[in-house]
């Protein structure tokens, strides 16, 4: 099990189920290596219930240079 070091938040969408259902792409440091990972969290406010769904590091060809705020 490596550690992550939390950099940013690269991308968010948010989609309204029984609460919230976040997808998001954050940037981690793996070792000093910066990655991308995407991560669904549910959120349910009145319950007061987080719970991560799903996290995994993202293929690279899934990214184009505007979702990572290049500017050609």
């Amino acid at each position: 099990n490596a550690l992550l070091q939390f950099d940013k938040v690269v991308k968010a969408k948010e989609q309204v189920v029984a609460g919230t259902l976040y997808h998001l792409t954050i940037e981690a440091a793996d070792g000093g290596q910066k990655h991308l990972y995407e991560a669904k969290v549910w959120v349910k406010p009145w319950m007061n219930f987080k719970e991560l769904q799903e996290f995994k590091p993202v293929t690279v060809s899934a990214f184009t240079s505007s979702d990572l705020g290049v500017k050609q």
